[in-house]
């Protein structure tokens, strides 16, 4: 399929090929209504409930999980179907069939059975589940477990039911992960009667923070903001060398401050900036890669950041202004990383920018477009003024429909804001699904403990490892606890990514914190820092093969080979690799850190960018011109001495490179750029 000429339909239907968060079965007209009715009133109903209402806990958590669960069966079907009309036969129902309906009618009913019990009831029945208990309990985890199934796919239920069985037969597992295991009731009580289970953090996250910041992505894209990014985009970077692709950074790191998807992102910016990049001789797989890899940044990029941040609230019990603060400066590196990556491409290739007639125009753009901006102000400036997060997207809300009837561009109708809230609530069915999901493993944890003995258990091999590598000189020049901080954070990452390549970045992060952060709270790393390191991982899957789904979809605008883009996506992530790594031996980078001083952070910010640029050099194969083999990994070995920034290793490593750059710089006036 070629980029150049693709319609709306047809970039939908790769987001929908890629993403199976959006692999929406088709309805009959009845469902569809009756569907898209469900769909508004669950916007509607977060809207007041978290702007105007107070409602009890349990009992907003259980509409939310209602609603999120009776939708997951009406709109995805139990297998992924190619046709595009709804089933048809004696079982279906508008293409719906009469099991599924069933499953949505239960679905509300054992989600709402608990929370409508009296609270005083309700106390009593926890430690004491009576028979109905556990049929509702049982019913909820299996519904939950295959809406997860169905919207975001096999991997995480999975899980859910290998961390089940663990439950269970916990008498029956090996070494340090063996304890006294549990009955079926007490698991039920665990997971359904109190709120360490389905109703836990996970789910009431989602219920009060991240599907209202998801609605107003959504409301602020369709106002114009989405597009006023893509112009600036365009202002910004489109006439230097390479530049489309510069384009589809600086594009992807603004659409970023509205929407945590990474696939909806690739699509979005992607249908402009990936022909473009092709226009002007870049490979097709190296054009979505540069999409694919850009677009990732969404997650990892404020105030947005996907689910995570409002996870990292609560899990950490900070303002998500500081969370916020946190991120900037890694996620700048990010961009960073891939910016000089695409510009040592474009110089190695010998690439011009855009001609001035395909440039918007900046004041043209501005006049258009600016009373767009003014809902992410309204909801940056509440955020950073210390108001709740649900507080500052209600009133980001309000503004994006205030500016959207009164904006003569791209003007908001009844019918857009309809379509808009039905939208944005479809946009949460999936990761609402998931966090019931997660729920269920992260219930697990806390019943069994085996948070605590997973840590114990990769500091021991970590601890392994490094006593093996410490004896061995050069690298005992390195002490032992520095080998095992170091092969922990391998460990980990190993796992995050493993974990990401098939289930979502939220509960990735979820599942794989209940881990890290006791091991890393074993070697003094702070809990910010150990949260932070597992999001950026679990993150990087969406671009690692062989389950690069970012990368997948961007090369099914690019028309070319998924897995090549997605190993060429991988490469220019490299940076949000090392990344990681810098913010734990420098926590300074996150700001907000304890010990927290200027000096440290201007040092470990001046490390970070020249080690990004040394291993982007190195991946590039070219500088001031292109590198020889062993340059190449000369260069990258250099750039290592960089993960943990300080004066002294700076110092050396800046030594070290000092004879490639001396070689450089004889080779460039010899150098001529690739044809293209």
């Amino acid at each position: 399929m070629s980029g150049e000429n693709l319609t709306a339909e047809q970039l939908a239907e790769i987001e929908e090929k890629y993403d199976p968060e959006m692999a929406f079965r088709p309805t009959g007209r009845m469902i569809t209504l009756l569907v898209t009715l469900l769909l508004v009133s669950m916007s509607l109903y977060h809207f007041y409930a978290s702007g105007f209402a107070l409602i009890r806990e349990v009992l907003h958590r259980g509409i939310h999980l209602s609603f999120v669960l009776s939708l997951v069966f009406l709109l995805f079907g139990f297998r992924k179907k190619a046709s595009k009309t709804p089933q048809t036969g004696f079982f279906y129902f508008n293409g719906i069939s009469f099991l599924d309906l069933i499953f949505a009618i239960l679905a509300v009913v054992t989600a709402l059975y608990l929370p409508l019990l009296p609270p005083e009831q309700l106390a009593t029945r926890v430690g004491n589940p009576s028979q109905n208990d556990i049929l509702m309990g049982t019913a909820l985890l299996v519904l939950t477990l295959e809406a997860a199934r169905r919207s975001v796919g096999p991997t995480l239920p999975i899980i859910g039911l290998i961390f089940i069985l663990f439950a269970l037969f916990g008498p029956l597992a090996p070494g340090a992960l063996k304890h006294g295991g549990t009955s079926w009731a007490g698991l039920v009580n665990h997971l359904y009667l109190t709120n360490q289970g389905i109703y836990g953090i996970a789910i009431g996250v989602m219920a009060q923070y991240v599907f209202l910041f998801i609605l107003f992505g959504v409301l602020a894209t369709r106002i114009g903001l989405g597009q006023l990014f893509i112009d600036l985009a365009m202002v910004i970077a489109g006439r230097y060398s390479g530049g489309p692709a510069k384009v589809a950074i600086f594009s992807s790191a603004f659409m970023g401050t509205i929407s945590g998807s990474s696939i909806a992102n690739t699509v979005t910016t992607g249908a402009l900036t990936i022909p473009a990049m092709k226009r002007v001789g870049y490979p097709p797989h190296f054009a979505g890669a540069v999409e694919a890899t850009a677009s990732t940044g969404g997650q990892i990029t404020p105030p947005i950041l996907g689910a995570a941040a409002f996870i990292m609230v609560e899990y950490l019990e900070i303002p998500l202004r500081d969370i916020l603060a946190a991120a900037l400066f890694p996620a700048l590196l990010h961009y960073f990383g891939i910016f000089i990556m695409v510009h040592l491409e474009a110089r190695k290739l010998g690439l011009k920018g855009l001609s001035k007639d395909e440039l918007p125009k900046a004041v043209l753009v501005l006049k258009q477009h600016w009373l767009s901006i003014i809902p992410l102000a309204i909801l940056v400036y509440l955020i950073l003024s210390g108001k709740t997060p649900d507080f500052a997207a209600v009133y980001g809300i309000i503004a994006c429909v205030v500016v959207g009837f009164l904006n003569p561009v791209n003007r908001l109708t009844f019918k857009d804001l309809w379509n808009a809230l039905s939208l944005g609530a479809k946009n949460t069915l999936a990761v609402g699904a998931a966090a019931a999901c997660v729920g269920i493993i992260v219930g697990v944890v806390t019943l069994t403990g085996v948070g605590f003995r997973l840590g114990y258990v990769v500091i021991q091999t970590a601890t392994d490892l490094g006593n093996l590598v410490g004896n061995i000189w050069p690298l005992s020049y390195f002490a032992i606890e520095q080998w095992a901080l170091f092969f922990t954070l391998i460990l980990i990452a190993i796992s995050c990514i493993i974990m990401g390549a098939g289930i979502p970045t939220t509960a990735t992060y979820i599942i794989l914190v209940a881990v890290a952060a006791p091991a890393l709270a074993q070697l003094q790393i702070q809990p910010l820092v150990s949260h932070f390191f597992v999001f950026y991982y679990g993150v990087l899957a969406d671009i690692t093969p062989p389950v690069a789904l970012a990368a997948y979809a961007a090369a099914g605008i690019a028309g070319s080979n998924p897995f090549q883009t997605g190993n060429t996506a991988f490469k220019l992530g490299i940076a949000k690799a090392l990344v990681p790594f810098i913010f734990v031996y420098s926590p300074a980078l996150l700001l907000v850190t304890d010990g927290f001083t200027w000096t440290a952070f201007t040092i470990t910010l001046a490390g970070a960018m020249i080690g990004i640029s040394l291993i982007g050099m190195s991946f590039a194969g070219y500088f001031l011109a292109p590198l020889s083999s062993r340059q190449r990994w000369w260069v990258g070995l250099v750039s290592l001495l960089f993960i943990a920034p300080g004066l002294e290793t700076m110092g050396i490593g800046i030594l070290l490179f000092a004879p490639v750059l001396l070689m450089q710089l004889k080779q460039r006036q010899n150098h001529v750029p690739e044809p293209r």
